[in-house]
């Protein structure tokens, strides 16, 4: 499970919607306080956050339609509570683009 915090228009198709793929299982388990996964660094660190995270859906929703990818998930956003910023990392933001660059995939990471 990984939420990205590089910009989604740096991600590829394959880390895009990956991530969304993820975001909205992560979504899930937090919203209807699901135990799998639970206990998840990704997960901890985005519990209480569910503003930010609602926001990091509506950047990737956008990057997706860019793309000409359709849309039909839309989060409900009364659960967007909690604090509009991620600021807690699991991985550094450094540390993320090293992980990307070594996936060798074509996420635009320079």
């Amino acid at each position: 499970m990984r939420i990205w915090d590089i910009p989604p228009n740096k991600l590829c198709v394959k880390h895009l919607l990956g991530e969304h793929r993820e975001l909205h299982g992560l979504w899930n388990i937090l919203t209807q306080n699901k135990s799998g996964y639970s206990r998840h660094p990704e997960a901890l660190r985005w519990k209480g956050k569910l503003a930010a995270l609602y926001l990091r859906h509506e950047e990737i929703v956008i990057e997706m339609k860019k793309r000409n990818y359709q849309h039909k998930s839309d989060l409900n956003r009364v659960f967007a509570t909690g604090l509009l910023i991620q600021e807690k990392f699991v991985n550094s933001y450094d540390e993320q683009l090293e992980i990307l660059k070594d996936k060798g995939c074509k996420c635009k990471i320079t």
